[in-house]
């Protein structure tokens, strides 16, 4: 049974009311006991009545039961279409965010692709501690593309026109040692720029340890996760 609000308890109060105020009214305006009787009878039958429709009508609680399932319903419906615009715009913002992640994480050679096999034509592989052959700074390698894998405008900045080829070379991504003191932490660069170091090469970098576990004299040695995308290297 639907719940009697505030508006429906003052109606049924003033019904109850106005039964002994009519009564004393008739009591001291009728001209006689029998009008009064008949008023006073005139009276309870009409607040009966009144009061049996209103509240002990199962018509008049159905209708009730319809405006409190309409009123829901509507406030369900717009509490759905708030929660389907949420879904669908934190969907959509996460949507986006994954795409310009995944296509972010597949320039520069960070993509999670399995490099196998290896392309025979790849001179250099990751660990291995190289020096840049015109800027001269060191690093050590940790990821390879096949050719320049990056955004259309960072290679047209570049390569110029008279550089085009050196896109469909291989590429390099390297950490580049902290003593040189650079100013850049990483590079991507073609094959053609860089060279094996002579000797023993000791990098300092904050993110070696990410990639490497150790280094064995010749090259760093790959963590577990870094070797699964590079297993011949």
């Amino acid at each position: 049974m639907p719940h009697i609000n505030a508006a429906a308890a003052l109606q049924i109060c003033m019904l109850l009311s106005a039964l002994p105020a009519q009564y004393l009214i008739s009591r001291w305006y009728g001209t006689n006991s029998a009008q009064r009787i008949q008023i006073t009878e005139r009276l309870i039958i009409a607040s009966w009545s009144r009061f049996t429709k209103s509240y002990l009508s199962l018509d008049a609680w159905a209708d009730r039961l319809k405006l409190w399932l309409s009123k829901t319903r509507t406030c369900l419906n717009v509490g759905l279409l708030i929660l389907h615009f949420r879904n669908w715009y934190n969907g959509e913002k996460k949507t986006k965010i994954g795409d310009s992640e995944a296509e972010t994480h597949s320039y520069f050679a960070e993509s999670t692709h399995v490099r196998s096999p290896r392309p025979e034509h790849i001179q250099f592989s990751v660990g291995q501690v190289v020096v840049h052959k015109v800027l001269g700074y060191s690093g050590v390698i940790v990821g390879w593309d096949i050719k320049a894998k990056a955004p259309e405008e960072w290679l047209q900045h570049k390569y110029p026109p008279a550089k085009q080829n050196l896109k469909e070379t291989p590429h390099y991504r390297i950490l580049i040692n902290k003593v040189n003191g650079f100013g850049k932490s990483t590079a991507y660069v073609p094959e053609e720029e860089i060279t094996i170091t002579v000797g023993l090469e000791v990098v300092h970098h904050p993110d070696l340890k990410a990639y490497f576990s150790g280094y064995d004299g010749s090259k760093y040695i790959m963590q577990p996760w870094l070797k699964k995308i590079y297993p011949h290297d």
